[in-house]
């Protein structure tokens, strides 16, 4: 069940009004929450003041309206009586003297609060404090209003009974827009939805402001944040609005309305709760925010079934099946100008401080070490030194291909580098002579005898010519301890350790596209097409790879997919396997997708101890596995309690 994973649907919705005909608007609203409640959709948002309309202006002073939107709230909860449905709506709310911008939470034919608009604006074409009082230090901490007591105040937030992570935050309009939103308080407290009754009026260009507003809130506090502005059947005397909904999750837009639709609508989706929570335990800025600013809360408890029975097929949502690589060609452009950008900088620091001018650099005609390679040739361009410092050493063994050969030396070439070639067979023959070890044996030795040696020459010969053994090995490798121990696994820079594999490739793709001349830029096309291989098995009889790695430990996109899940947001093997089956459809069966994940799980877990004593490597993106970053992880910690879960 959806729930199981901590998702709960939510809804942002514009329904079609009458200015000051709070019968007509009732009667709107009822249409959408039947709808709303057929979809089992928890929490739907309503408009600011959408009982009256926004735009009354002094009729806010009239008896009958206020009359009529208290009678309208009355009929809305009589409709509501057998809805399990939480809705919100606006209207304008008198206690004795004052009059106040109140959003009204109602469940169940109840009204669970009563929340007043803290920030009542005016200025430009706002004129509120004509009409409304501030919520912010009143007297009041309960109210009657629609037949019933209820509890007021700026201080409630709304708690589910059966689901911890579930806390509802409310705050209106100009709220948001103040320096320190109240709904910054009420996150610091413990809600992790966060709601707005908005009218915001279009200006050109504030729709893209008014989303970056929402992004940014529900970014800044790991928040589910469901935003509800007023439509285009508000006055137009002097202001024109748009019903603009956005519903967004830890600073992306889940969904977003078309603006100036002319009908009663509503967008919804579902939103992972589990993933805000662990995103707060781990962000230790906001822990130490809450215990310096939280205020007390009064916290309303609910109690709902009706998003309950949500079952995995009903599931609405998107789920991206390569986390790590940006979906826009805009947003890969830049996000790939940025890594190449760190891991020049990081080398070039390296390099600058060791005072060693010379990269050593074991090239495979592979994908890792053409990035590798492509990063030193740029970092040598910024410190003005010259490509013959940059030693590439091919050295060819028992595996190794005419393609990759072939490519390794027509890139090193083309690139003019320093380049040496050094077959290892022989010492490799010999080594086994020494071991004792059978070469027609094709066991873990010989593969690990290779990569050994490997590691040993490019070593000698940086300390030989005076410079460093940068590395080569990805994230995705390291997550899953697919080297050689002190072998591939060493070096003293490691500058693609940030990157996982499914980002290697676009890597390489993009700097083929924006970096190099045409003919270099044929041959990193065919590298990109070669079968990622460590090449450590004879080649067959054509000549062809034999060894080709997603083979024998599954597809990387998957394991780069449960990487970011598990490490990430610390979601358990039944959610991550719930996840890949939205990403993926029918790419992998769930059979396929937990082979692959219990042996992610396996070697996770058994590889820590080459994690604990890595290289050097620049951190790139969210996840680094850096024993002196953000992984820190006993090398002998048991995998069993993920494997039993799994296989549940």
């Amino acid at each position: 069940m959806l729930k199981d994973f901590g998702y709960v649907r939510l809804a942002s919705a514009v329904p079609k009004l009458k200015v000051a005909d709070t019968l007509y608007n009732a009667q709107e609203i009822k249409k959408i929450l039947i709808e709303a409640d057929k979809k089992k959709i928890s929490l739907i948002v309503f408009p600011e003041l959408c009982i009256t309309g926004y735009t009354c202006g002094d009729l806010f002073g009239q008896e009958v309206l206020l009359k009529s939107s208290e009678d309208a709230v009355c009929s809305l909860c009589d409709f509501s009586k057998d809805m399990d449905i939480i809705f919100v709506v606006g209207s304008p709310v008198r206690v004795e003297e004052y009059l106040f911008n109140c959003a009204i939470i109602i469940q169940g034919g109840k009204i669970l609060g009563v929340v007043p608009k803290t920030y009542v604006p005016n200025y430009s074409e706002f004129y509120e404090k004509r009409w409304f009082t501030s919520g912010s230090n009143i007297d009041y901490s309960e109210i009657h209003y629609a037949r019933q007591n209820v509890p007021f105040g700026t201080d409630l937030v709304f708690q589910d009974m059966d689901r911890s992570e579930y806390c509802i935050g409310v705050e209106v309009c100009e709220d948001l827009w103040a320096p320190i939103p109240p709904s910054t308080f009420l996150a610091l407290s413990g809600a992790s939805v966060l709601i707005n009754l908005s009218a915001s009026n279009e200006i050109v260009n504030k729709a893209e402001y008014r989303v970056s507003m929402v992004k940014g809130q529900s970014g800044k506090l790991s928040s589910a944040y469901v935003y509800a502005s007023s439509g285009v059947h508000e006055s137009t005397t002097d202001l024109v609005f748009s019903g603009h909904s956005i519903i967004c999750e830890n600073g992306a837009v889940l969904k977003e309305s078309e603006r100036f639709n002319r009908e009663s609508s509503f967008i919804f989706c579902d939103v992972d709760l589990q993933r805000l929570i662990a995103e707060r335990r781990r962000n230790l800025t906001f822990r130490e925010a809450k215990e310096k600013f939280k205020k007390p809360v009064r916290s309303i408890a609910f109690k709902q079934s009706n998003c309950l029975g949500l079952a995995d097929d009903d599931f609405i949502g998107y789920v991206e099946p390569h986390p790590f690589v940006p979906s826009s060609d805009e947003v890969m452009n830049n996000r790939c100008l940025d890594i190449f950008n760190i891991q020049v900088s990081g080398l070039a620091k390296r390099i600058e401080h060791t005072g060693l001018n010379k990269a050593i650099i074991g090239i495979s005609g592979g994908l890792d070490s053409t990035l590798a390679l492509l990063v030193a040739l740029k970092t040598f361009e910024v410190l003005d030194l010259p490509r013959q410092n940059i030693h590439t050493i091919t050295m060819p063994g028992f595996g190794t291909s005419g393609r990759t050969y072939n490519n390794t030396i027509r890139l090193c070439k083309a690139l003019n580098t320093n380049l040496k070639e050094i077959n290892i067979v022989d010492a490799c023959l010999l080594h086994f002579k020494d071991i004792n070890h059978d070469p027609e044996v094709y066991d873990v030795t010989y593969e690990n005898v290779q990569a050994r040696e490997r590691t040993q020459i490019l070593m000698d010969i940086a300390n030989k010519e005076g410079g460093i053994v940068v590395g080569t090995g990805d994230l995705s490798e390291i997550a899953l301890g697919w080297s050689t121990y002190n072998g591939d696994h060493m070096s003293m820079y490691a500058v693609n350790s940030g990157i996982p594999k499914t980002l290697v490739k676009y890597q390489v793709k993009w700097i083929a596209n924006n970096k190099v001349s045409e003919d270099v830029k044929d041959i990193l096309l065919d590298i990109l097409d070669t079968p990622v291989s460590p090449e450590l098995l004879p080649t067959h009889k054509g000549g062809e790879i034999a060894q080709k790695t997603e083979d024998h430990i599954g597809p990387y996109e998957l394991h780069d997919f449960f990487l970011y899940h598990m490490v990430r947001y610390g979601a358990p093997p039944q959610k991550v396997i719930f996840l890949a089956k939205q990403a993926f459809g029918e790419k992998y069966s769930e059979g396929e997708i937990k082979k692959w994940l219990k042996l992610f799980y396996k070697r996770f877990f058994s590889q820590q101890f080459k994690r604990s004593c890595m290289p050097d490597g620049p951190k790139v993106g969210t996840i680094c596995l850096s024993p002196r970053g953000d992984w820190r992880m006993p090398s002998d910690a048991s995998v069993n309690a993920w494997i039993e879960q799994l296989e549940k």
